[in-house]
């Protein structure tokens, strides 16, 4: 089991610590297309620049991804460490120093993260070198600074944030040991995911123009539907408006059926009709990541119109 310390910009974190952020979008200003220093639910640490130097966080890692700038934005808002997307743009134009305006760029998601106050902080890496210039990848091993590291950490993502003086947390040894955290999503985060499931996608159409493409939940979030992939079905925006509208659904067999309430209710939707009886097009090729059937059943009772 390994953990990252990467080096983080220091207005990025204290944004998000001020909004008690619960994901994140740790971005590289230029697209990376891999990042291999960590599984999912392995320990993300936050490490600030020189001279403060010092570990003021953490968080869990979920995936790494690219994505251009916009849509960037529009999967995590605020949540990529500032407060609007032209603020983002220009950070990300510092970094990069040209003019393109929408590039893209890499992006590693991180969910549940803790905070450090300023005089809670951890020390940095002992054999930390001054010329690693994104990150160190740390194997979390018996007498190692990994496990000097995840052990400290631990204290904090384990037993709450110490909100006051006297909630100091439990010793250590009560925690076990180091073992993976399976990330729980939040809405970028789920976005995400369900997109690189359906390979970028429609699965209704097979369509790839990504800024009309969206991640639905087929058993809304606001129904107590979680944020996993297996609740979730990446389609064109149309169609996605229909499926929450409940004028089109999905058999078990993965069948598109359309609700004939569409031509009573507003005398068209010839190329809607077209995909009644039709499959998907595209599914996630790992079965775990496929529509719930569950969920499909709780749409066909609860929300499509017939």
């Amino acid at each position: 089991m390994k953990l990252y310390v990467g080096i983080t910009d220091t207005d990025w974190f204290r944004y998000l610590r001020s909004n008690d952020a619960d994901e994140m979008n740790f971005w590289r200003p230029r697209a990376t297309s891999q990042f291999k220093a960590l599984e999912p639910g392995e320990l993300f640490l936050f490490k600030s620049k020189y001279p403060h130097h010092r570990i003021v966080g953490g968080a869990f890692f979920v995936r790494h991804t690219t994505l251009s700038l916009d849509l960037a934005w529009n999967a995590f808002g605020t949540a990529n460490g500032t407060d609007s997307l032209e603020k983002l743009r220009r950070m990300i134009q510092g970094h990069r120093k040209d003019s393109e305006y929408n590039p893209i760029i890499g992006c590693t998601i991180l969910t549940q993260p803790f905070y450090l106050k300023d005089n809670e902080t951890i020390d940095p890496p002992s054999d930390w070198s001054g010329n690693i210039v994104s990150g160190k990848t740390y194997e979390i091993a018996p007498g190692s600074e990994g496990l000097r590291l995840f052990e400290q950490a631990q204290v904090v993502f384990s037993a709450g944030y110490p909100r006051t003086p006297a909630d100091q947390p439990e010793p250590i040894d009560r925690f076990g040991k180091p073992q993976l955290v399976t990330p729980r999503l939040g809405q970028g985060g789920f976005r995400i995911m369900v997109m690189d499931a359906y390979s970028r996608r429609c699965a209704i159409t097979g369509e790839k123009t990504l800024p009309v493409l969206e991640a639905a939940h087929i058993k809304p979030y606001s129904e107590e539907g979680p944020h996993e992939v297996s609740n979730g079905i990446f389609m064109r925006s149309d169609l996605h408006t229909l499926f929450d509208g409940g004028y089109l659904t999905l058999t078990r067999e993965f069948n598109i059926e359309v609700s004939k309430r569409i031509r009573e209710e507003f005398s068209n939707g010839r190329e809607y009709y077209a995909l009644h009886g039709k499959k998907l097009v595209t599914l996630p090729e790992d079965s775990s990541s496929r529509p719930s059937l569950a969920h499909l059943e709780w749409h066909q009772n609860n929300r499509f119109l017939g």
